[in-house]
């Protein structure tokens, strides 16, 4: 049976095992004759002309992981940001882990998609956010179908959350071949703050299968930081689907640091619905092997005064792959718009590749906007300058792919994750230097 069936034929025993409104269950049905009729993403797709998922939906996944397996923290601590004091919300296979959890409900909401979705009080916030911004495409809609257990985050107005959230996804290996589907849901009411920290983290050889989705919601004056952290096991795949909607004055920003997994394809969407908005999109990917990683991202300026800014480094050895595609629309109505995207690209090998394809769809005439793609190998006269100053050639390359990725570095605001991520582009590159950017 192919997956497509397979995960077709299970969704009438899903959802009878679900305790949801009918409102979601309206949703889900129709999500689920949208994917039936869409099947899964191919190349012949537009959006997907340089990524293929066939490789990956050969396998015979578990739809629905049953076994359970005990994780201890021990196992797992070196996955979380554990130099700070954050609320987290943890998920193994699929399932809510309040062993390694730290939830709460005091002046704020951070905790389980599931009980949001199932629990009267919760049911106006449901229905006024819950799939509202998230698109109808293939595996947005395959996420929508099963979504029942995630990230609840509802930031009451005017409150800033005293420290970060941590957010993440385990996957131990109990079946030869994991699927799941996360679904978060983020609600920042006016002049709400908060600070978010996302990872999937697979613990097996065996082969995992991701498709996430995410919505946030951004009011008047609300402040979203947000960080996704994707250095997985080769065997990992994940096609991370974000949509987030802001409200005027409201600012928002996500940093995506791609180091490891088999293919990653990350869809970042953004809506401005107000004036005096500000949209940052920043990302660093160093990859090698054989590994794949497509960066999609939307901002839509439908309101005038606005900013967006992108900015997204990549650096690609062996015979990996790379793929770039930003697209800014600007509204004829959204006039004074300042966009700006940049996409720099390093081959480090002469058998990696980058597919870059930025656009801009402009239908106003009072705006400033800009786009740049460079791809490149390092400079050989600062090799050379370094070289001849003492620094050997393996730290001198990392040095310079640390300042080159550094622009993206700058803007992370919280130190320990700006620490993290310097650590990991060291071992990435393969050096030790005792300096953080």
């Amino acid at each position: 049976m192919e997956l497509k069936e397979k995960i077709v034929s299970s969704y009438v025993a899903f959802e009878n095992g679900k305790n949801i409104n009918s409102d979601v269950h309206e949703i889900r049905s129709k999500a689920l004759q949208n994917f039936e009729k869409l099947g899964f993403p191919t190349k012949k797709l537009e959006a997907w002309k340089y990524t293929s998922l066939n490789s990956v939906l050969k396998e015979d996944y578990s739809i629905f992981p049953k076994a359970e397996k005990a994780v201890e923290l021990a196992d797992v601590k070196k996955y979380f940001i554990h130099d700070i004091d954050s609320y987290k919300i943890v998920f193994i296979d699929g399932k809510y882990s309040s062993f390694l959890s730290n939830t709460t409900h005091d002046g704020k909401d951070i905790c389980l998609l599931s009980s949001a979705l199932s629990k009267p009080k919760y049911k106006a916030v449901i229905e006024n956010y819950f799939n509202k911004v998230a698109k109808e495409d293939n595996m947005t809609s395959l996420n929508t179908a099963f979504a029942s257990e995630g990230a609840y985050i509802y930031i009451p107005k005017n409150v800033e959350v005293e420290k970060p959230i941590q957010i993440i996804n385990f996957t131990t290996g109990t079946e030869a071949a994991t699927m799941l589907q996360p679904r978060n849901l983020i609600i920042a009411e006016r002049n709400a703050h908060v600070q978010i920290i996302e990872r999937h983290q697979s613990l097996t050889d065996a082969p995992v299968l991701t498709n996430s989705v995410t919505e946030i919601y951004v009011d008047t004056h609300a402040n979203v930081d947000y960080y996704k952290i994707q250095n997985d096991k080769v065997n990992a795949s994940l096609v991370d689907n974000t949509y987030i909607e802001q409200q005027k004055e409201s600012n928002c920003s996500v940093h995506t640091f791609s180091f490891g997994g088999n293919i990653t394809r990350n869809n970042l969407n953004f809506f401005q619905k107000g004036e005096h908005i500000n949209s940052v999109l920043k990302g660093v990917t160093i990859i090698e092997g054989k590994q794949h990683v497509d960066h999609h991202t939307l901002v839509h300026h439908i309101e005038p005064n606005c900013e967006s800014h992108q900015d997204y480094k990549g650096i690609y050895g062996e015979r990996s792959t790379g793929v770039f595609n930003g697209k800014v629309i600007v509204e004829k109505e959204a006039q004074k718009t300042n966009a700006y995207q940049q996409n720099n690209n390093v081959l480090i090998s002469d058998k990696a590749t980058i597919n870059a394809k930025p656009q801009l769809e402009i239908f106003a005439d009072d705006v400033k906007c800009s786009h740049g793609c460079t791809i490149g190998q390092l400079d050989d006269q600062a090799l050379f300058y370094m070289q001849q100053r003492g620094i050997p050639k393996k730290e001198a390359n990392a040095l310079l792919m640390y300042a080159f990725a550094n622009t993206v570095l700058e803007s992370v605001n919280i130190p320990e994750v700006k620490q993290r991520i310097t650590k990991l582009i060291a071992q990435k590159l393969g050096v030790n230097i005792g300096f953080d950017l």
